[in-house]
This record gives structure tokens, C-alpha cells and sequence, in this order.
């Protein structure tokens, strides 16, 4: 199976590098040429365009920042719903919008190709490592044919129903994370001003009933002062604002979800966009003039777990 791969950042390239490192034949394209010289060196091929790219492969790939970037991919020039033909297959990995992957999908189905969601969570360290979970949303059909490629770059795989379920659940969880990071800057900061060891902190919490994903991984690198997770705060202002759309959508009163846009609209606008997502807490620190660090903590979050082959996750 020939598969082409679009957007080589930050998730996509690790994804990307998983079908590589597992002998799959892959085209892809950046806009930033550097990153795709990367791969082509690697063994990778290359093409011009989106059209050029279905022309040439079976599944098409996106991984992309934005529902639009998504959608200039799909639909632009030389975009890849021209050259949809029967049996072939669109996967969108992005973290978009659901009413948007079921209108774009909607179009390739009338060319008689597939669509299918298929966005991604468990930090960028997991998915280099291709231990990464994935959820996936469309027809049965789709999914049996995107598993195998799917078990190349995740460990667990879940059919989650209907396009748009996948997206739905995807800015749900990203939500949830956001949450928890403040949540944990909050503590982490009050922990600090208390004047307690922030090594003894960590592990507190970490063995305790406050223990999280979220603080496993980012409150390593909040103490080593790195604030690296390879994600930053408009990132995070548009996954939380398409949660919300969701929300107002089913008409549900949120309290916490505005809170939190406000949080990161205020990072947004004291440290930039592109600013990494650890460091609302310098909104904290610049309050109490503290400084949040712990000693010999990473300055990079990686995955010591084995590479295994990934499987579908089964639902009771």
C-alpha cells in the first residue's frame, strides 16, 4: 500500500517517521521543503503538489495545524479531491473540527473515495516512539482498511462510530489536558510559594490522588525550566475553542471551558501564540515573581517504552 503523507510538524513527522521506520512506501509534502529534504533523504519520495500526491498513492494522509489548512489541502489549488478516484482512501490526523471533516469527507465519498478521522493523543513523545493512541472515526469498512497503517504509528486503536465521533472525543481529551494544566501551574506555583522542595512536590502528587498524565509529563518540564512539549498556546486556544463550538452547539452551560479561553487568550496575548503551552505559568510566576523549578528534571519528555505492534482497543 502506497501512502502520502501532508504536514511534517511537530505530531506529523513522528507519525510520518513511524511508516517509515516500518518499511511502508511514503510520499509526503510540507510547506517547509527542509523538513521534507529530511525525509526524502530517509528514503521517503516527494511531489509537488496535493493532486500529484493522490495520483500517485493509495492513502492520503493530513496532518495538519488547522481546519483550514485542512480544507486549502482538500480543496485549493491542485488540491487532492481532484484526483479522488474509487477506492481511494483520505485519513485526516489533525486535531480539527468535526463539522468539517464530515463536509470535506462528504466530497470524497461523491468522487467513490473513503474518508476517515483518525487524530491522535498521548504527547508528541509517543508518537515518535509509534506507542502513541489513536481514535478513529468513520464507516467499519474504512477502518479495517486504515488499521494496519494505523497499528504502524499507535499502540492502541479505537473505532470511536460516525465521522466526527473521533474529533469530537479528540478536543474533548485536549480539553481535559488543558484543564489540568492550570491546574497544575496553580499547584505547582502555590507549592513554590510555600517554600517546599519542588522535587518533593512532584512526587507527592505523583503518588497521590492528584496524580495525572498531564503532570507525569508536563510538570517535568515546568521544573527543568525548559516548558518543552513540543505544543504551544494558540494550539491549545484552538483545541479548546472547538471544544467549546461543541458545547454551545448541544446547548451545555459550561463554566470551567470560558475560564480557560480567557487563560490562554491573556498567554497569547503577554507571550505570543507560538509560545510553548507549559508556560502559562509565567502568567503565575510574573504575579508572584517566583521562579518554578525543581532540579535534574528533562528538559524534553521521551517514551523508554518498547515500540510494539498496535491493536484495536475493544469497547464493553
Amino acid at each position: 500500500m502506497k501512502v502520502g503523507f501532508i504536514g511534517l510538524g511537530n505530531v506529523g513527522a513522528k507519525l510520518a517517521g513511524s511508516l517509515l521506520r516500518n518499511g511502508i512506501d511514503l510520499t509526503v509534502r510540507d510547506l517547509n521543503q527542509t523538513l521534507v529534504d529530511e525525509f526524502v533523504a530517509k528514503g521517503a519520495k516527494s511531489v509537488e503538489s496535493p493532486k500529484a500526491m493522490l495520483q500517485k498513492v493509495d492513502v492520503l494522509i493530513t496532518c495538519l495545524p488547522s481546519p483550514a489548512a485542512s480544507a486549502a489541502v482538500m480543496e485549493g489549488e491542485d488540491g487532492a479531491l481532484e484526483a479522488f478516484t474509487a477506492g481511494k482512501v483520505w485519513a485526516e490526523m489533525s486535531t480539527t473540527d468535526a463539522e468539517e471533516i464530515v463536509r470535506l469527507a462528504e466530497k470524497v465519498h461523491q468522487k467513490g473515495g473513503m474518508a476517515i478521522e483518525c487524530p491522535v493523543s498521548g504527547g508528541c513523545h509517543r508518537a515518535a516512539s509509534g506507542n502513541i493512541a489513536i481514535l478513529a472515526g468513520g464507516s467499519r469498512a474504512a477502518f479495517d482498511v486504515m488499521l494496519p497503517l494505523l497499528t504502524k504509528m499507535g499502540r492502541q486503536i479505537l473505532h470511536t462510530g460516525e465521522l466526527g465521533s473521533a474529533s469530537i472525543l479528540k478536543v474533548v481529551t485536549n480539553y481535559l489536558a488543558t484543564a489540568n494544566l492550570v491546574a497544575v501551574s496553580e499547584a505547582l506555583t502555590t507549592c513554590k510559594a510555600a517554600d517546599l522542595d519542588m522535587n518533593v512536590a512532584y512526587e507527592a502528587i505523583r503518588i497521590s490522588s492528584g496524580n495525572s498524565f498531564v503532570h507525569e509529563t508536563e510538570s517535568q518540564v515546568i521544573l527543568n525550566g525548559s516548558r518543552d512539549i513540543n505544543f504551544t498556546m494558540d494550539l491549545v486556544s484552538k483545541d479548546i475553542g472547538l471544544f467549546h463550538k461543541v458545547a454551545q452547539k448541544h446547548n451545555v452551560p459550561l463554566e470551567l471551558s470560558p475560564l480557560l479561553i480567557d487563560i490562554f487568550k491573556d498567554g497569547e496575548a503577554r507571550y505570543g501564540g507560538r509560545e510553548l503551552s507549559p508556560n502559562i505559568i509565567k502568567r503565575l510566576e510574573d504575579a508572584t515573581g517566583l521562579s518554578v523549578l525543581g532540579k535534574d528534571f528533562p528538559a524534553e519528555i521521551t517514551d523508554d517504552e518498547p515500540e510494539v505492534e498496535g491493536y484495536e482497543v475493544t469497547v464493553l
